[in-house]
């Protein structure tokens, strides 16, 4: 039977992609690619070509004679990031609503708010994170529209980065819960003008209080 398991490479990929979003290696750092194997505890091959990679996703900065540099994350593109993502993910919460889902093809959008609150009742923010991140990416599929869920794919490493940047020291996401709840019962109900409306705002006041606190950080690079 064929082999199945990751190649070096892809495995340098996650390792690296892990370390980044963890903060082991730190946004505004310098590192040889000679470490990052040692770290890794591979050869040098597989760990430049996942350095390549993440160089094209924008976690990274290659460069000659000097090494990999972590890059800051930047409020500007989070900003452009965050202003595609509302469009798009707004429009996907209209057209969810429009397809007149019956409740138990919702069940998974439903849970997702459910694991988001009980992990603000359990004060565990990283649970809800993940949660958060169930639920958009579920409402994205359930609008239909499969070029946008590659296009919001494509962004998902960035987002994923900033929201585990910023996460401590964010205000608890109570109102966050509530604008899903929302958008999940005018989903449920076919009315597409207030889930689009209410998903805008959504991700509008996302997207100011992580673009400010992305501010703040930078500020620690200069």
């Amino acid at each position: 039977m064929p082999d199945k398991s990751p190649s070096n490479s892809q495995r340098a990929i996650h390792e690296l992609r892990a370390r980044i979003f963890s903060g082991e290696l730190a946004a505004g750092s310098d590192h040889l690619e000679s470490e990052l194997a040692d770290m890794l505890q591979m050869s040098r091959t597989p760990v430049r070509e996942a350095v390549l990679t993440l160089e094209g996703q924008g976690l990274l900065e290659l460069r000659p004679r000097k090494g990999v540099r972590i890059l800051p994350l930047s409020p500007e593109d989070m900003s452009e990031i965050y202003d595609v993502l509302t469009e798009l993910e707004s429009h996907a919460a209209e057209r969810a609503a429009t397809a007149r889902y019956a409740e138990s093809d919702l069940q998974a959008l439903a849970q997702a708010i459910a694991d988001m609150e009980a992990a603000l009742d359990a004060s565990d923010l990283e649970a809800w994170a993940d949660a958060d991140t169930r639920f958009h990416t579920e409402l994205v599929r359930l609008g239909g529209n499969t070029r946008i869920q590659s296009i919001v794919g494509m962004m998902s490493d960035q987002v994923r980065r900033a929201r585990m940047t910023t996460l401590f020291m964010r205000p608890v996401p109570t109102k966050s819960n509530e604008d899903h709840r929302r958008v999940y019962q005018a989903i449920r109900d076919g009315d597409a003008v207030t889930a689009r409306e209410c998903h805008r705002k959504h991700r509008q006041d996302a997207k100011k209080i992580l673009v400010d606190l992305l501010a703040k950080l930078r500020l620690r690079y200069l």
